[in-house]
């Protein structure tokens, strides 16, 4: 089961994810299969540059709470961005790649994990 840092980073994550325009944000559980992951967040951009720009929203909002990078991949072409950061895994997609790679149908069987995000976007 994913641990509550995971889900606390989970909540940073998605919530800067959503306030730059990341659009069907799911998170799954994948802590039984993987065992040195705990969550994996799906978000889509519209995008290359919005799937960028999510990316680089997430990183700069986890780097900021404390966790740190342990590898980044994609972003040249940023058509699917991952931020490793050890417990969470976030994987950016252009909605064209998440629709081929299809994450949610690999990972079906993983519990989906519950995002709460604020109510209202904020500006930064």
């Amino acid at each position: 089961m994913a641990t509550q840092s995971s889900i606390d980073m989970l909540q940073i994550a998605a919530a800067a994810a959503d306030s730059i325009g990341g659009e069907d944000l799911v998170a799954l559980d994948v802590s039984e299969p993987l065992p040195l992951v705990d969550v994996f967040l799906l978000v889509t951009g519209r995008s290359e540059r919005n799937v960028a720009a999510i990316a680089d929203k997430i990183e700069e909002k986890l780097v900021e709470a404390g966790h740190k990078r342990l590898r980044r991949e994609g972003r040249a072409e940023a058509r699917w961005i991952l931020l490793d950061f050890g417990d969470i895994v976030a994987h950016v997609f252009h909605q064209e790649e998440r629709e081929f790679y299809s994450l949610e149908r690999l990972w079906k069987d993983c519990p989906v994990v519950p995002i709460h995000l604020p109510a209202t976007r904020p500006a930064d």
